[in-house]
């Protein structure tokens, strides 16, 4: 399985979004919803025009326990959607399969032609997750509020959610954001049964086995800079766990 990749030049996510208009509005409008508010393809292919038009946000539920997530629709979207839907009946599906006929656009039509214009401007990691990922990534730029995203996004993480936009945790973030509720959830996990002395034991075997390795006239110039780039992150970490300790 390909890496689906977020658009993070703003100069490329043009011409993908020209590319997509020039393809057909509908395409465009779609990826506009996607990238506008973090929506999953599927969600808004179930959208009717009743669900958006006048609207600043869209409501949705998600999972297996009907999670209420809210999808906040930006100004500049709103007048591009208004435009979409002017003269449609608000029970029609907002992204059409064929003109005149009220079924959805299906998501493998969508999803090939998201992957066709991608070529087309070269960009070879689209898929059916780039809106969404685009939306974040960005968001983040802008904000640094990875918290918002990984409620919106339903992850159970922060570092799911640091993990699906490709990017390396704000440490400083993560520490002094644990709440009270958290920390008693911590105390308890790594105190029971010596999950937190496991958990220890195993990350200091690997140590030692990378250790064994550096020495390893098999190993190549890549393993070494992985190596590195992995010392690099946990001194870093380190350093700013002990500066939250004192």
């Amino acid at each position: 399985m390909n890496w689906v990749a977020p658009i993070k030049d703003e100069n490329t996510l043009q011409q993908y979004k020209d590319k997509l208009r020039e393809i057909d509005n509908k395409y465009y409008i779609m990826f506009e919803i996607g990238v506008g508010t973090g929506m999953q393809l599927q969600e808004i292919l179930r959208l009717r025009v009743g669900d958006v038009r006048g609207k600043k946000r869209i409501d949705t539920m998600i999972g297996t326990r009907d999670i209420k997530r809210s999808f906040l629709i930006p100004d500049e979207l709103t007048g591009l959607i208004d435009e979409f839907v002017r003269d449609r009946d608000d029970d029609e599906f907002l992204i059409l399969g064929f003109p005149n006929r009220n079924f959805p656009l299906s998501r493998e039509q969508a999803y090939r032609v998201l992957r066709s214009a991608g070529h087309a401007v070269g960009l070879n990691t689209i898929g059916a997750q780039t809106m969404r990922k685009t939306f974040a990534w960005h968001y983040y730029k802008r904000t640094g509020d990875i918290y918002y995203l990984q409620n919106l996004l339903n992850h159970s993480s922060p570092s799911i959610t640091y993990r699906y936009i490709g990017e390396k945790p704000n440490v400083s973030l993560s520490f002094s954001k644990i709440t009270a509720n958290e920390n008693e959830r911590a105390r308890l996990s790594l105190c029971r049964d010596g999950a937190g002395r496991r958990r220890m034991e195993a990350i200091k075997d690997t140590f030692s086995m990378l250790e064994d390795e550096l020495n390893n006239p098999i190993n190549t110039d890549a393993f070494y800079g992985k190596v590195d780039s992995l010392l690099d992150t946990i001194e870093e970490i380190l350093t700013q766990f002990q500066a939250e300790m004192k």
